[in-house]
């Protein structure tokens, strides 16, 4: 065990005033020049690089260029005092400082700071609040009780044994204090009670890449550069790159992985996901000693030789077709390219906010007030962005609202290809929730908060990287119009938004509310799709480039919702509409064809699996049976696909066994339980057979009549890539949502309550009368200036050192999986 130095609760309580004068002092000048130099590392066999690119830039916010009258603002939301703490919002960095002293200072688990740390070394890889169970906090914002004691979400990365595992640790209570600390194995929350150990096949990452992957991109050289000019050998002059598939193969006991070489790009553009090369090697890694590891054979134009010797023979035999490499050009960069559009130079429309934010946030605490929602946010590691209590009109509809986990599942004639489901929670949704751009990725207007998160001893936080802002469409939410009058609705949304680049994907995540009271959650995915070498014909994708495929994938993600409609009592009924055949007392006796509602319940778990119905002829609805409206039917909130509704297409995955099992149903249902708060492991992949979290055995045939309950939801895309996907996917299409929609929840629409209309009588082509019920009648001249954001403000995250503890010292990194 390596000696090190570490802080007690006390005195980092004490250092972390210097760290909170250091924010203010940054936010109000120029940010330092960085302090570390910029680096590459490798990540796991995603096989993709971790460029971490040291980045400066004045921390001066967003301004507008505009002249404006009294009544005009550009300010963001108002500042308002939630009702109670955001016992969702994470740990504060005294506690994350404290925390990890403590854990230092535990001589039993003989950790190493991450920067000092090899392949035989332990170190702590997350430390997050460990979220409280919702039964305590109910009893606490609703029942008065005292709030849940605050405990630590610890993972170890558990390196120093011949079979190397993370584990994940509960740390409490805090504050730390030395008669009541201590640490237990965090398991409830899993299907397999392994005391919350998962093993690691990603321990020997240094010693695969170095001593085995490009060892064999040495042995194969001269066929690389024969082939395409290039070598693989882990060298700073490599033009080409080795990677392959994920989660590893792990079957009759043996880690089997497939590799394959791409080229890399010329310049800073991420293409190299589009540069496939058509040769693929299999090697058994089992174990962690590299004599024993061995390779399996050779891929080459469909043909598979066993061992590189015969590759080899063959190749130089001249019995090879050599076929034609992928080569980056513009057709994979995406600076724009053959500009013509007509007035395309001249400025496109904006919004602009002339009153100002029209809702309020609570900074420090991430609650917000708009109209007559209120919701509060959390953020973690795994999953980013979670909404918490979102009310209406004080009535909690939903307790949690949120991402579960995403799988990217491919399909191919390769076994690369064959061979990728990505589980992205491995790499988390947090770390790559970066600095969102203002005018592109939300209006200019926007009111924008950071999110942190902790990593290597160290905590980021992603500045401005959650956006909040009203926009209005361009169609009104409601509208009629008669021979004596016209009325109309400005339809006007309230939307928190984020977006996280998870390799080669960017996927932007919207949670939205409406005037009549409907909540939604769309996801958008953009970005650099992974190609396929294009020799297997069209079975798996369209044939995009000379020599490359459009590799055909599922994009799955998963969302809970933890409805509380009318109290934690709920039921789902759904109502179907069926075609009959029917004869009726005014009928004479004629059967007439025509259509009714067919209602049913979904009465246990055993029946909580399910798919929405062909022809979306089915509604879910979320209610408590003993809340009726005065017309006697039930108030409830309905459930219902806006798009991307949908499950994986691949049934029993050879790549993910049971590591995926909340991918096989639009919609599936349970009861809530303290010990089920998510679908997924990060480490699911670690373990396909047996992973830390089984989702099927969330089912037990438990009664859903009448009991907490929570709806799993799966949206997505069947992404065929074609050649509108280069050089990256785009949003309008990409596209997955949502909505919980009032039915029968009030007795008329919600949207009426908005003075935000209009109704213009009229009589033989003359206006009589104008309605805008008291909507603000002042105008507000506005100098507009375009281009309001300074884009060279710009900047990346600040990061500051938890161990050995360093507030002064401050630097800023941004990390990203290319």
């Amino acid at each position: 065990m390596k000696t090190v130095g570490f802080l007690s609760p006390g005195a980092a309580a004490t250092a972390i005033v210097a760290l909170i004068s250091f924010l203010e002092l940054v936010y109000a000048r120029p940010s330092p020049e960085p302090k570390v130099p910029a680096r590459v590392q490798w990540s796991h066999n995603r096989g993709k690089k971790i460029a971490r690119t040291a980045l400066r830039g004045a921390l001066d916010g967003r301004s507008y260029n505009t002249t404006a009258s009294s009544t005009c603002s550009t300010s963001e939301a108002v500042s308002i005092i939630a009702p109670h703490e955001n016992i969702w919002a994470g740990l504060t960095d005294a506690e994350a400082v404290s925390i990890v002293a403590w854990l230092f200072a535990q001589p039993e688990l003989n950790l190493t700071a991450t920067e000092d740390a090899g392949e035989w070394d332990n170190t702590i890889l997350l430390v997050e609040l460990q979220i409280p169970n919702k039964t305590d906090v109910v009893s606490h914002i609703d029942g008065g009780a005292a709030a849940p004691a605050r405990y630590a979400q610890v993972r170890l990365d558990n390196r120093a044994t011949e079979d190397p595992y993370y584990q994940d640790l509960m740390v409490g209570p805090l504050p730390l204090a030395d008669s009541t600390a201590s640490y237990q194995p965090l398991d409830y929350p899993l299907t397999r009670k392994t005391s919350g150990k998962v093993r690691n096949l990603d321990a020997d990452s240094e010693t695969l890449s170095s001593e085995w992957i490009y060892k064999i991109g040495a042995e194969v050289a001269d066929i690389t550069l024969d082939l395409w000019g290039g070598t693989a050998m882990g060298l700073d002059n490599d033009t080409l790159d080795i990677w392959g598939i994920d989660p590893l193969w792990q079957d009759d006991g043996r880690i089997v992985r497939w590799d394959m070489f791409w080229n890399l790009p010329e310049d800073e553009f991420d293409a190299e996901t589009l540069l496939p090369l058509g040769l693929y090697f299999k090697s058994d890694v089992t174990g962690r000693d590299p004599s024993q590891w061995k390779v399996e054979g050779w891929l080459y134009n469909n043909v598979f030789y066993e061992t590189t010797e015969e590759f080899r023979a063959a190749y130089w035999s001249g019995s090879i077709e050599k076929l034609k490499a992928n080569v980056e050009g513009s057709w994979a960069r995406t600076d724009p390219q053959d500009v013509s559009l007509p007035y395309d130079t001249q400025y496109p429309p904006t919004t602009i906010a002339p009153s100002g934010s029209r809702f309020g946030v609570d900074y420090e605490r991430k609650y917000v007030e708009w109209m007559d929602f209120s919701f509060y946010i959390g953020f973690s590691r795994d999953v980013g962005m979670t909404l918490y209590d979102i009310k209406y009109k004080g009535e909690r509809l939903l307790y949690e609202f949120g991402l579960q986990e995403a799988l990217a599942h491919y399909a191919g004639g390769d076994p690369v290809q064959s061979g990728v489901s990505y589980l992205d929670s491995f790499y988390g949704f947090g770390p790559f929730a970066f600095e969102l751009v203002a005018g592109y990725d939300c209006p200019e207007y926007a009111t924008y908060l950071n999110s942190t998160f902790y990593v290597d001893e160290t905590t980021h936080t992603h500045l401005n990287s959650i956006c909040l802002f009203e926009f209005t469409t361009d169609y009104p939410i409601q509208r009629h119009s008669t021979s004596a009058y016209v009325s109309a609705t400005k339809n006007t949304y309230f939307t928190v938004r984020s977006v996280s680049t998870v390799g080669n994907y960017d996927y932007m995540f919207s949670y939205s509310f409406m005037l009549d009271g409907t909540i939604s959650a769309e996801v958008r995915a953009s970005g650099y799709i992974q190609s396929a070498y294009y020799t297997t014909g069209s079975d798996f994708g369209f044939k995009i480039q000379e020599a490359l495929s459009g590799s055909m994938h599922d994009h799955v993600l998963n969302f809970k919702a933890d409805f509380d409609i009318l109290g934690t009592a709920n039921s789902i009924q759904l109502m179907k509409n069926i075609p009959v055949s029917r004869s009726f007392p005014w009928s004479n006796g004629k059967v007439r064809n025509t259509m009714q509602l067919e209602r049913s319940w979904v009465e246990n778990e055993d029946q909580g699996r399910f798919n929405w119905a062909p022809n979306n002829a089915q509604q879910l609805l979320v209610l408590n049976k003993d809340e009726t409206n005065k017309w006697g039917e039930y108030r409830a909130y309905r459930v219902l696909p806006m798009s991307g509704a949908m499950h994986l297409t691949v049934e029993d995955s050879s790549n993910l066994v049971n590591a995926a099992r909340w991918a096989e149903y639009d919609v599936q249902v349970t009861r809530q339980h303290d010990y089920e708060p998510r679908a997924a492991h990060p480490y699911n992949s670690q373990d396909v057979h047996d992973p830390p979290i089984n989702f099927a055995e969330f089912f037990n045939g438990e009664s859903l009549d009448q009991e907490d309950l929570v709806v799993w939801l799966n949206l997505g895309m069947h992404h065929v890539p074609h050649t509108g996907d280069l050089p990256n996917t785009v949003f309008t299409t990409a596209h997955a949502g949502v909505q919980f929609m009032p039915s029968n929840y009030f007795d008329m629409d919600q949207s009426r309550n908005t003075v935000n209309a209009i109704r213009i009588n009229y009589s033989n082509g003359t206006a009589t009368d104008v309605a805008t019920f008291g909507q603000k009648d002042d105008t507000c001249e506005l100098n507009f200036t375009p281009a309001e954001f300074n884009a060279w403000n710009y900047h990346g995250d600040v990061v500051v050192r938890k161990f050995p503890y360093d507030p002064n010292s401050p630097y800023y990194e941004t990390d990203a999986i290319v």
